[in-house]
């Protein structure tokens, strides 16, 4: 497992250094300020990131929601003299929260919890809307939009940014009811309001909640009624 520790006081990122290799792990990299575990994180797989809270120059919680956004599978537990903060830390879907000082009993259950996760969780998938993070169930979002190698989410509150190809993001949400009608758009099945056809070839659909319409390819349109309308022509 390898493990990434987070705290800009160096006692701290001592302690908890000892306090893993007590439990036998070995693979540790400790950062010292947000930027830095940024940094280090686009050049290693984290299996596991532990977060203080109180930084200087970027707190845990802005941190764990950069972190999640770039690398969704990475587990956070968060670590905080304060109480206060827990229930942001479970916001940016935090594995747990540990009060220090805390115990090395406390720490191995953490570590238990990120390993025995057999179960996925609730899909969550965390976008940006100017300088803020939302994080978005499949449910929220109306359609998906390519935009050269992001995608555009659309939902109630307006649109937000994902670090994914709409190829990949089609794959995440296959299960989820979204269907790729055209090269650009996969649109969510559910929030379907009304269909128009359009030249007798295309259809051009209208959402529950958002005023615009998306248009279908030919292609995408042929898919659609052959999937849902039995037509097989």
């Amino acid at each position: 497992m390898k493990i990434l520790i987070v705290d800009d006081e160096p006692l701290a990122l001592s302690r908890l250094q000892r306090l893993l290799g007590t439990l036998g792990h070995t693979s540790i990299t400790m950062a010292s300020s947000g930027f830095e575990a940024l940094g280090l994180a686009e050049q290693h797989d984290f299996d596991i990131v532990f977060l203080d809270i109180s930084m200087s120059d970027m707190d845990g919680i802005e941190l764990g929601y950069a972190l999640r956004y770039a690398h969704e599978e990475i587990a956070i537990v968060y670590q905080s003299a304060h109480e206060n903060y827990a229930l942001k830390a479970f916001d940016v879907g935090a594995v747990d929260y540990l009060l220090k000082p805390y115990t090395v009993e406390s720490l191995e259950r953490s570590i238990e919890r990120v390993s025995a996760k057999k179960t996925p969780k609730e899909l969550r998938l965390i976008s940006k809307m100017g300088d803020t993070h939302c994080l978005l169930r499949p449910e929220d979002i109306y359609y998906v939009k390519a935009d050269l190698t992001e995608v555009i989410f659309r939902t109630v509150e307006g649109f937000s940014y994902y670090p994914k190809k709409i190829s990949e993001v089609e794959t995440i949400l296959a299960s989820y009811e979204f269907l790729r009608v055209h090269r650009s758009y996969l649109i969510n099945l559910n929030r379907i309001k009304e269909m128009e056809t359009i030249d007798q070839s295309r259809i051009s659909f209208t959402f529950d909640g958002v005023k615009e319409s998306i248009e279908s390819s030919k292609d995408g349109a042929k898919h659609f009624r052959n999937l849902y309308k039995g037509d097989k022509s």
